[in-house]
């Protein structure tokens, strides 16, 4: 593992939260999100569901010429999404999964001709009629950790408590830390541990995350823990309170290392400004599973590179988008799909680049925040039904 890496996305996890300060990604019940706050849902049933009428954008009819890239797109990979999007589909794109399957095995160009003689593409607006907004990116972490405390591993990572629910909102992260009741609370609760406590951060951050987790008995594998849900306490920016205190100048990473660095003892005094707390459930990552990556919203498994977070009021779960971004990190004009969601990604033409795992996945996210525009497919028997046409 790259902890060079690793650490520089760090920075870009807690940089990030100053982006979003007063819209940071929260969990809005069952549907976990992120702020960079938890993304994810996988305890959403796999059964069919109605797409959500968006009340936040505008949807204006173009044609294909309009969409940039068009040609140049390898929707191969971008099947495997779409294949996902069927596990779980909308009444609006139900319809269409048996040819979706059935061309999994097609020519690229035979996918853009059924593309472009079934979907209609919308340009999604503000409703201002601006197509502008921001892309940004976030991924899963993974880690080493140990089964049992000790050597060096002592951060847990835990189930939710016994009795959860019962309380809300739960203790604050503080609280868990410190509070006698808490910690009875979470006895025999720890799922996995870590080395560092700005690690399980990060995890808390991304909502889940890939342990290469060695057993008692010496053995290795590798495990997803994803999200099982929070203290219901409010999020709080920890870059943001490393610059309200004065501590760092600017949040940048070489600053906030420093600072780690030679303020050892304030590092739980860092952490506990965030009194929202995660808690994980624990799940097996086979070889197929682990192409992808955790449960978006939608309740399907993520694809990298091909699924987005999206504001639901703008963008239906489940619908195919085109995304066309000109950089600076990374210039895009691709097919993806609104799998995700979270209370950070706000606003019509908004979305989060699911990046896909490990260290260079996070360090690549961490530096994406760049211009945006969106357009929405829609099946063209169903036109009339598009949502917020103008």
């Amino acid at each position: 593992m790259n902890f060079h890496l690793l650490r520089h996305a760090l920075l870009a996890l807690i940089v990030g939260t100053l982006v979003a300060c007063t819209t940071t990604k929260q969990q809005n019940d069952p549907t976990p999100v992120t702020e960079q706050q938890p993304h994810g849902g996988a305890s959403t049933p796999k059964v069919p569901f109605t797409a959500t009428v968006p009340t936040k954008s505008r949807w204006v009819p173009v044609d294909w010429g309009e969409l940039p890239g068009v040609p140049l797109d390898s929707l191969n990979e971008a099947w495997n999404a779409w294949i996902k999007n069927c596990e779980r589909p909308s009444t609006v794109f139900a319809g269409l999964c048996g040819d979706v399957r059935r061309l999994s095995i097609a020519s690229e160009d035979e996918q853009r001709s059924w593309m472009m003689s079934n979907l209609q593409p919308y340009r999604i607006e503000a409703s201002t009629g601006s197509p502008d907004g921001m892309l940004t990116s976030y991924y899963e972490p993974m880690y080493e950790a140990r089964r049992l405390p000790g050597n060096g591993f002592n951060v847990p990572l835990y189930q939710t408590p016994q009795g959860f629910g019962k309380r809300k909102p739960w203790y604050t992260r503080q609280q868990i830390d410190t509070n006698a009741e808490a910690q009875a609370a979470l006895a025999g609760r720890a799922i996995a541990w870590l080395r560092d406590p700005v690690d399980m951060l990060v995890l808390h951050i991304q909502g889940s995350g890939r342990l290469q987790l060695t057993e008692p008995d010496g053995r290795q594998r590798m495990i997803r823990v994803a999200f099982a849900g929070t203290n219901d306490q409010p999020y709080k920016s920890v870059g943001r309170w490393l610059l309200d205190q004065g501590l760092v100048r600017d949040a940048t990473w070489p600053g906030i290392s420093a600072w780690i660095a030679a303020n050892p003892a304030r590092v739980n005094e860092m952490l506990w400004s965030n009194p929202r707390y995660v808690f994980f459930r624990e799940e097996e990552l086979n070889e197929f599973d682990a192409q992808f990556g955790p449960r978006g919203a939608q309740g399907v498994a993520l694809t990298p590179g091909r699924s987005i977070a999206v504001d639901r009021n703008s963008i239906p779960y489940g619908t195919p988008v085109w995304l066309s971004t000109p950089g600076p990190t990374v210039a895009l004009n691709r097919l993806v799909f609104a799998q995700d969601t979270g209370s950070a990604i706000l606003g019509a033409v908004r979305a989060d680049y699911f990046m896909g795992w490990g260290a260079e996945a996070g360090d690549l996210a961490g530096r994406i925040k760049q211009p945006l525009k969106l357009w929405a497919f829609w099946p063209k028997s169903l036109a009339g039904s598009a949502p917020h046409l103008r």
